[in-house]
């Protein structure tokens, strides 16, 4: 069944007491059970679907979207360990199962991995693998430094945190570069600092040069503008001012220093507040 893994659109061949029978692209019928009805369809109606198989390996259609289809990565939570494999969270009634021999590390309970949901052309079923570098290949050079990139945060370690760039690449944002919260599955807007030997990526998430102080400047000018006054100054100790604007202290005082140089802020002993040409 070509539909197996995919969002597809099919239309209802007929009702049975179970659900409906929607048509597959091949002739042969797969069950939307009645749990996704309205009860307002009729034959003909296409249904947006997606297609796996239930518990007992039998091809089911369900209206809600999984966390990613065939051939997509996510970053998902395992919800179960057994001495076969693991049971991921993928956002459908039945589990993502992704087996010992595809786990590429020990898994552990309420942890989030990156997984590639595949098929299993064995068993004809979908399956996760965790092991993501059998799917990476070295970043092409024309990722050049100052180049803006989407990626996929998932997984962090002491480093700092590991990034999916393009559904093939690998990149890192270090961790003493890292002054906001990051979370593993978000998926942020962010800036080459090099492209390594190895083909992996140095990554950032602030622009660099210029670009990057206008862009924390602008974020302290609107925080001004809301609570007119910011006690932070050039002595504040650096977890503080990483608290309140999620930057560095070497950041914060190039920001303020190009601020005050526009007479947008005034630096007081105890901190900065809108200039009269800034308020």
């Amino acid at each position: 069944m070509e539909e197996l893994g995919q969002i597809s659109l099919l239309p209802i061949n007929r009702f049975t007491d179970f659900g409906a029978y929607l048509a597959t692209k091949s002739g042969e019928e797969v069950l939307l059970p009645n749990r996704y009805l309205t009860g307002n369809e009729r034959e003909g109606d296409v249904i947006s679907v997606f297609i796996y198989t239930d518990s007992e390996d039998r091809p089911v259609a369900v209206t809600d979207i999984p966390k990613a289809t065939l051939d997509q990565w996510a970053v998902l939570e395992v919800k179960e360990v057994t001495q076969i494999g693991a049971f991921l969270d993928w956002g459908l009634p039945k589990d993502l199962f992704v087996p010992k021999a595809e786990m590429g590390k020990s898994m552990q309970v309420g942890q989030k991995y990156l997984i590639k949901v595949c098929m299993d052309y064995r068993t004809n079923r979908l399956i996760g693998s965790g092991k993501y570098r059998d799917f990476f290949y070295p970043a092409p050079k024309d990722y050049e430094p100052g180049n803006e990139v989407e990626g996929l945060i998932f997984e962090k370690t002491d480093l700092g945190y590991k990034v999916l760039l393009e559904d093939r690449y690998e990149g890192l944002i270090y961790a003493n570069e890292v002054f906001q919260p990051l979370e593993l599955g978000d998926k942020k807007i962010l800036y080459v600092k090099k492209r390594r030997d190895d083909g992996k990526i140095d990554l950032q998430l602030l622009p660099t040069g210029r670009a990057k102080y206008e862009e924390g400047a602008e974020r302290i000018l609107e925080i001004l503008k809301e609570k007119g006054f910011l006690p932070l100054h050039d002595k504040s100790d650096p977890e503080e001012i990483k608290a309140m604007l999620g930057m560095s202290k070497k950041h914060f005082k190039q920001c303020i220093g190009q601020l005050y140089k526009a007479r947008e802020i005034q630096i007081l002993e105890d901190g900065i507040s809108l200039s009269k040409k800034g308020s």
